[in-house]
């Protein structure tokens, strides 16, 4: 997930009212505002960072509260005079570390010591949960790793920091899938799919829940994929499975761990300088493709730099 505004310190007010006598309308309203992760702004109205996906969603709203028999107007402001766009982006970050602790106590009750592991209802009910709270963290919040994290491993069938056996000539000449919009991780595993795994392997994106039949999902907790896995980041994963003995690539997996999963284990700072050019392309709206592509390139960058 990235950043979606269009531009540094834009954003959309909704401002509005409704009849007393609207409590059910009010409430619909009010439901419809915590799905789209808005935040309110004292008694003016609520808020999201602007981009034309929330522009449509505050649009319909308007329409919608206009039918009700109230008034709404949709806004675009350059800034706040008493907030500074750090400070608005905390209100909006506070909102979804909540959100990702709520979760995180849940999955650790499903998954925890005397708990019933086999409950994938409860479990898709989780990462379903998830997918919603990611489509409004609209400025990345660390924690949104360490969910991904906890639902890839209550998801695999295997046990945390165990390399797969696996036949390596299985993977060859697939499709692997991912989820769009691809960060540092997953950019940096593509890299390692095509250079170590599959060199002729082709890459495309789906929804978690979409995932092609006969592709190789990775970056994605899903059943027969590889993604975070134990302490691992996709990257390691591949890493283990695939029996990569490669000294610079070893080097590249600690970079790529620190900047994804943020835990500062190997004291490595690169990836973070990855991290942050995948997310400024992202903002200025590149294809997925696109950004996987320009990711790879800087991790073969990496992978011949005498810097390590």
């Amino acid at each position: 997930m990235t950043v979606r505004t269009e531009r540094q310190g834009a954003w959309l007010l909704l401002a509005f009212t409704l009849p007393a006598k609207r409590a059910s309308k009010r409430v619909e309203v009010w439901r419809k505002l915590q799905r789209y992760g808005t935040v309110p702004l004292g008694n003016s109205g609520y808020l999201l960072p602007s981009d034309p996906s929330n522009e449509e969603r505050f649009q319909w709203l308007a329409t919608a509260i206009r039918r009700y028999g109230g008034e709404a107007s949709v806004v675009r402001v350059e800034s706040i005079d008493n907030l500074s766009p750090a400070q608005l982006q905390g209100r909006f970050s506070e909102v979804r570390a909540r959100e990702y602790q709520e979760l995180i106590q849940q999955i650790q009750t499903l998954t925890g010591h005397g708990a019933d592991r086999s409950n994938p209802a409860r479990l898709a009910r989780l990462r379903n949960r998830f997918q919603e709270i990611v489509e409004i963290d609209f400025f990345d919040s660390p924690l949104q790793g360490r969910v991904r994290e906890l639902l890839e491993q209550a998801s695999s069938p295997r046990g945390a920091g165990a390399a797969m056996r696996l036949n390596p000539k299985e993977y060859r000449n697939r499709v692997w899938v991912t989820r769009p919009r691809p960060g540092v991780d997953r950019c940096a595993s593509a890299w390692l799919i095509r250079r170590f795994i599959d060199p002729k392997g082709r890459f495309a994106f789906s929804p978690e829940d979409r995932v092609p039949a006969g592709a190789v999902p990775y970056g994605m907790f899903h059943e027969g994929g590889f993604g975070h896995r134990g302490g691992d980041c996709t990257f390691e994963t591949l890493e283990k499975d695939f029996r990569i003995h490669d000294p610079r690539v070893a080097v590249i997996g600690q970079m790529i761990h620190d900047a994804d999963l943020l835990d500062d284990r190997y004291g490595r700072k690169e990836g973070f300088g990855v991290d942050e050019i995948l997310k400024g392309w992202a903002r200025q709206g590149l294809a997925d493709e696109k950004l996987l592509q320009r990711g790879m390139d800087l991790v073969e960058g990496l992978y011949h730099s005498p810097a390590k």
